[in-house]
C-alpha cells in the first residue's frame, strides 16, 4: 500500500481516528459540541460529523468558518501547513502517516522522502534539467554553479558551532558563481572569493543566497513564498522550547547547540497565526529572540504585546547591539555556550514567574526548622507511581495504607544509589541523573506532612533530604490558584534540575471545585497529562472509588480512568492487620492476572514491610468475585445480550481491549457466571436461578 490521500481515509476510518488522535478528550463523541482547539473559545461551536456527500468526516467550526475541513486541511492547520500545495500536502499526509503509527508510505515514496529532506546532497537524474525552473537568470546562462564547501568556508560556519552536518540537513550550499538580471533589467555576474564566499538556502523553488562579507548580503532567485519560514521542515513534532529568531544563520547556531529554532524573512516580518497556532501545539515555550540592537529590542516588544494569547516570551541578549555582537550567532562566537543560553532562559523564566516561586518558597517545607506540632488532625495522604510520559492513580480509603504504601515509593526514588530498601514490594526505578522528585500536598497540615516527609527520608536511608526532592504543603492555598502554582513550579525545577524524575499530587479533586464538574475536569487531566508527555515523567494522582469499586469517582475520576496507564487500589483487610495493592488498569494485559502485593507493619522493624503476594486461590477469587460483579452490572440493564453487544458493553464497563474482554467473557462462561440463553438463540443471560 502507498501513502496517499485515500489510503489515509480508508486507515484511519474516513478521517475519523485523525480527529481523535490530535484532539484528545477534547473530542469524545461524533455530533457532540466541544471548543475549538485552535483558539480562546467560550462556546462550545465546534463538531465532527459524517459528510454524506463525500463519505469523510470533517470538523466544522460555527465560531469561526476558517477552521472548517476534513481531517488533512485539520492537521495543516496545527502544523501551519496549507493543503493547497501538492508538496506541502504530501507533507501532512507523512505527518498523519507518522503520528498515527499507520505505516503507509512505500519504499518508492520512502526514497523521494529521503531525497527531498536531503535536497542538494540526493539527486534523481531524470529531474536534473528542472532544477533551475523559476529561477530569474541571465539569458542561456546558467543561474547558479554549486561546489564543495572549502575549509575556509566550513571555517566561518564553525566560528558559531555549526558543522558540516547542520549544513546538509538545512540544505545549506556553497555557490560558485551565480548570474542575475538587476531590476533594470542588466546582467551581472557573481564569483565566489576567499574573501567573498557565496552561500545558499535552498528551498523547493528558490534559492536564497547569503554573502557575509558583502554590502549587499542577501540576494533571491526562483519563486519565493510570501510567508518564507527556515527551519519549519526540520522541527521535531514536538519539543519544549522553539526560538523564533532573527535570520537563518542564528537558527542553523541554535540547533547546532541542541535548541528548536525558526526564522522568518526579516526580524520586521509578520509572524501568521497559523504558524503561532500550529506551534503552540507543538511545544511549551514559544520564545522570541531577536537581536540586542532597538529594531530587535522593539520587534520582540510589539510582537509579545500583539500576540498575547498565544503567551509569547522574549529573550534579550545580553549584548551591546552593536554589528558584530548583538545576535544568537555572535553569541555563541563569542565562546558562550548551550548553557549559558538556558541560564538566560531561566533568568527569564524566574522573571516571569517572580510571584509564583515567591508563594511555592512560602509553601515548601523546610527540613531543618520544623513547625510546632499542633493538635492531631486525621488526613488522608496520595501518593502513585507509574511510568515516563503517562499519568497513574492510586485510589483507596482513608486508613487503607495509603500513605504508608506510596510513602515507601517515594523513598525508592530518592535513595543513594547502592542502597537496597524496601520499597512494599513495588519496583521503583532509580533516579540515577538526580533528577526533580516532587509531592505537592493539598489536604495534609503542615506538622502532618512534615512527619511524612521525615518518615520519607529516613526510610531511603537518608539523614537530610536531597536538593532535588521538593515537599510543598498547599492546604493554606485557594483552590483556583493551586494548578498554576503547580505547573509553573514544575516548569521552572524542571529546568533547574535537569528534568522531572516523578510528581505526586496528594489530592487532585481539590484542584477543582466538583468532581463532577465535566469541563473542568476534562481540562486538568488534559493538562497533567500534556505535561507528563513534555517532560517525560510519571505524575501520580489520587482519586476516590465509585461506590460500584470498579470505577473512579465523577467526572474527573472517568477522565483519569480514560488517560491513566495503570490504578492501583490499596484496601485494608479485615481479619488481619495488614494493606492490599490490587491492580484496576494497566497498560498491558489483564489487572485481574497482576498478583495481589501484601505489606503491614513490622514490630521488629519498627516500620510496613512488603509481606509477599497472595496466594493463587486469593487471585481467582477476586477474579471470580470482580467479573460477577461486572456481569450483575451488565445484565441489570438488559437481561439478553448478544455475544458482539456483550464484548463491547465488557470493554466499556472494564476499561479493558476487545481481546481482554474476550478472555473475561470465557472465564464467566466456564465459571458458570453466565450461560447461552433460553431463547436458543446465541445471546447471553444470566445463570437460573441467578447466583
Amino acid at each position: 500500500m502507498s501513502l496517499n490521500k485515500d489510503s489515509i481515509l480508508h486507515a484511519t476510518n474516513r478521517g475519523l481516528n485523525v480527529f481523535k488522535h490530535f484532539m484528545g478528550s477534547r473530542f469524545n463523541k461524533i455530533g457532540k459540541s466541544f471548543k475549538s482547539p485552535f483558539y480562546q473559545d467560550n462556546q462550545a461551536s465546534c463538531y465532527v460529523y459524517l459528510d454524506k456527500k463525500s463519505n469523510i468526516y470533517k470538523f466544522k467550526d460555527f465560531g469561526d468558518a476558517e477552521y472548517s475541513g476534513d481531517c488533512f486541511f485539520f492537521v495543516g492547520k496545527i502544523f501551519g501547513i496549507s493543503c493547497e500545495d501538492r508538496s506541502d500536502f504530501i507533507r501532512i499526509l507523512e505527518i498523519i502517516d507518522i503520528e498515527l503509527g499507520l505505516c503507509l508510505e512505500d519504499q518508492r515514496q520512502k526514497v523521494d522522502h529521503v531525497i527531498r529532506d536531503n535536497k542538494g546532497i540526493v539527486t534523481v537524474a531524470s529531474k536534473i534539467p528542472s532544477i533551475h525552473d523559476g529561477f530569474e537568470t541571465a539569458k542561456n546562462k546558467l543561474p547558479i554553479q554549486y561546489k564543495e564547501f572549502n575549509e575556509t568556508e566550513l571555517a566561518f560556519w564553525k566560528q558559531y558551532g555549526i558543522g558540516d552536518e547542520v549544513l546538509k540537513r538545512f540544505n545549506v550550499c556553497s555557490i560558485d558563481t551565480y548570474f542575475g538580471v538587476s531590476k533594470e533589467n542588466k546582467e551581472f555576474f557573481l564569483k565566489s572569493t576567499i574573501e567573498q564566499p557565496i552561500f545558499g538556502y535552498q528551498g523547493r523553488r528558490y534559492t536564497k543566497l547569503y554573502r557575509p562579507n558583502s554590502p549587499f548580503r542577501f540576494l533571491y532567485t526562483g519563486e519565493m513564498t510570501e510567508n518564507y519560514i527556515f527551519g519549519l521542515e526540520q522541527l521535531p513534532v514536538r519539543g519544549d522550547i522553539i526560538f523564533i529568531t532573527g535570520g537563518e544563520k542564528d537558527v542553523l547556531s541554535l540547533v547546532s547547540h541542541g535548541f528548536h529554532a525558526i526564522c522568518l524573512n526579516s526580524e520586521t516580518a509578520h509572524i501568521p497565526k497559523n504558524l503561532l497556532r500550529g506551534l503552540s501545539y507543538r511545544f511549551k515555550h514559544i520564545t522570541i529572540l531577536y537581536d540586542s540592537d532597538e529594531t530587535g529590542k522593539n520587534s520582540m516588544e510589539k510582537l509579545t504585546k500583539d500576540y498575547k494569547s498565544f503567551h509569547l516570551k522574549s529573550l534579550l541578549l545580553p549584548l551591546p547591539g552593536t554589528k558584530k555582537s548583538k545576535d544568537i550567532s555572535d553569541f555563541f562566537k563569542l565562546g558562550h555556550s548551550a548553557d549559558d543560553l538556558m541560564m538566560l532562559f531561566l533568568e527569564m523564566l524566574d522573571n516571569l514567574y517572580e510571584e509564583t516561586l515567591s508563594v511555592m518558597k512560602s509553601c515548601e517545607i523546610d527540613f531543618d526548622n520544623p513547625p510546632k506540632a499542633p493538635e492531631p488532625v486525621i488526613t488522608i495522604n496520595d501518593v502513585t507511581i507509574g511510568t515516563p510520559g503517562n499519568l497513574v492513580c492510586v485510589a483507596g480509603a482513608e486508613g487503607s495504607g495509603k500513605t504508608n504504601y506510596l510513602g515507601g515509593l517515594l523513598s525508592g526514588a530518592i535513595k543513594p544509589e547502592d542502597e537496597v530498601i524496601d520499597t512494599l514490594g513495588t519496583y521503583v526505578k532509580q533516579n540515577e541523573f538526580n533528577k526533580a522528585v516532587l509531592l505537592y500536598d493539598t489536604e495534609q497540615s503542615e506538622y502532618q506532612l512534615y512527619k511524612n516527609f521525615s518518615y520519607i527520608i529516613k526510610r531511603a536511608t537518608l539523614s537530610n533530604p536531597p536538593s532535588w526532592f521538593k515537599t510543598f504543603g498547599l492546604v493554606g492555598i485557594s483552590r483556583n490558584e493551586r494548578m498554576n502554582l503547580i505547573l509553573e513550579s514544575m516548569d521552572r525545577l524542571y529546568y533547574e534540575h535537569g528534568g522531572i524524575h516523578m510528581v505526586v499530587i496528594d489530592g487532585i479533586a481539590d484542584l477543582l471545585n466538583g468532581v463532577n464538574d465535566e469541563e473542568s475536569s476534562v481540562k486538568l487531566i488534559e493538562e497533567l497529562f500534556r505535561m507528563a508527555a513534555i517532560y517525560n515523567t510519571c505524575i501520580i494522582c489520587v482519586v476516590h472509588m465509585a461506590p460500584s469499586g470498579m470505577k473512579l469517582r465523577g467526572h474527573l475520576g472517568s477522565e483519569v480512568q480514560r488517560k491513566a496507564a495503570g490504578i492501583l487500589l490499596i484496601e485494608k483487610e479485615t481479619n488481619v492487620n495488614c494493606s492490599v495493592v490490587k491492580a484496576l488498569k494497566v497498560r498491558d494485559g489483564s489487572p485481574l492476572d497482576v498478583p495481589l502485593i501484601q505489606f503491614g507493619w513490622s514490630k521488629t522493624e519498627g516500620r510496613h514491610v512488603f509481606l509477599g503476594e497472595k496466594s493463587k486461590e486469593a487471585s481467582e477469587s477476586r477474579k471470580l468475585s470482580e467479573l460477577t460483579e461486572v456481569a450483575k452490572v451488565i445484565f441489570a440493564k438488559k437481561p439478553n445480550v448478544s455475544p458482539g453487544e456483550l464484548v463491547k458493553l465488557v470493554m466499556e464497563e472494564m476499561d479493558v481491549k476487545e481481546r481482554m474482554a474476550r478472555n473475561y467473557i470465557k472465564f464467566m462462561k466456564d465459571h458458570d457466571i453466565i450461560s447461552k440463553s433460553a431463547t436458543g438463540n446465541s445471546d447471553y443471560s444470566l445463570p437460573f436461578p441467578p447466583f
